[in-house]
């Protein structure tokens, strides 16, 4: 029997890739599992028959590691298009280098390529507005010190963008072999993320915009200090689900390959909304960004993933405002308060 979990998604695939190794999913789709040096230990990369060559759906990061894996899973065969789902180093790190040696066009929406350019180009030290942004949210001295020493590790583990590319808008439709796809746009985790669907294989090339087990993150960060992605997020859930079928076999960036959409939709919404309660409880007395964890993570929050920490946070403090349920002051040290209305 397919596995399942109380969410009510199920796992139809009895196998997956190894690290580095290609498994046929369908005639012309190959599944490539690429390992990650982070947390998040792997990113799962498409593979697309297109005419004698091939389109490939997200990199990886860049390094050396991970272009030996290309180099061998490719065995020679020309790439044909390099599609980005969205502009994070682990989805475009290798979007560069896999284009310049191939010949090969980049396809990313206009949202996702322009700010990837603009954040690889970021050096030490970090801006005046950017350690603003954090001695709001109540870094310390140290902690902004270790936000400066690692500011502009985006670059790190990207390859230099192309300098022209294809755009990707929602509801375009691009055939690729023997089969079309439609771009599906979602928001929130990043600007215009693209999925991509293919109703005759009954497929959704989902990136991040859905995952199995985990919760995209969604922040606000120093770039746009006053967005409110999480009511992008949440409006992209509402539309997904009235726009895709539930019988999709949905293939996550991380995770396996999963059926039940709309569920695992509802039950990420769901997530935010609890999330949202929480915060209005804890915040009937004021609270600083980085009071406000315990309501939101269960995890412990440390230096690898305060930043992240910091922008969720945000994301739902800044929604939260926007419905007129919390207010902010910021008091003579630069740092904003929060409590409820």
């Amino acid at each position: 029997m397919p596995a399942a979990n109380d969410s009510g998604i199920h796992y139809p695939l009895p196998a997956r890739p190894r690290d580095g190794e290609t498994l046929q999913l369908a005639p012309g789709l190959g599944w490539l599992r690429m390992p990650l040096p982070f947390v998040l230990n792997h990113i799962n990369l498409w593979l697309l028959q297109d005419g004698d060559g091939l389109s490939i759906v997200d990199t990886g990061i860049d390094s050396r590691k991970s272009r030996g894996i290309w180099t061998a899973a490719l065995a020679g065969r020309p790439v044909r298009r390099v599609i980005a789902t969205h502009l994070h180093p682990d989805h475009a790190g290798l979007a560069g280098w896999l284009c310049r040696e191939h010949g090969a066009m980049l396809w990313m929406t206009r949202d996702e390529y322009l700010l990837a350019r603009v954040l690889s180009a970021d050096r030490p030290p970090p801006p005046p507005e950017a350690i603003d942004f954090y001695r709001r949210a109540g870094f310390s001295e140290q902690q902004l010190a270790s936000y400066s020493e690692r500011f502009g590790q985006f670059g790190a583990v990207v390859s230099a963008a192309p300098q022209s590319y294809r755009r990707l808008r929602d509801g375009d439709e691009l055939t690729i072999g023997d089969h079309r796809w439609r771009v599906v746009v979602g928001r929130g985790h990043s600007p215009e993320h693209a999925c991509l669907l293919c109703e005759e294989l009954g497929m959704l090339i989902a990136g991040d915009q859905v995952l199995p087990t985990i919760s995209p993150n969604v922040g606000v960060w120093p770039t746009e200090p006053q967005a409110n992605p999480l009511a992008d997020w949440l409006d992209s859930c509402r539309r997904l689900r009235e726009q895709l079928p539930e019988e999709l076999l949905v293939l996550p960036a991380h995770g396996r390959p999963f059926r039940g959409l709309h569920a695992r939709l509802a039950a990420l919404t769901a997530e935010h909304e609890r999330g949202l309660e929480r915060l209005i409880e804890l915040c009937r007395e004021p609270k600083r960004v980085v009071d406000v964890f315990p309501a939101l993570f269960r995890g412990k929050v440390n230096g690898g993933n305060l930043v992240m920490a910091v922008g969720e946070s945000l994301a739902h403090l800044r929604y939260l405002q926007a419905q007129g349920d919390i207010d902010a002051e910021t008091d003579a040290d630069g740092v904003d308060w929060y409590r409820t209305r």
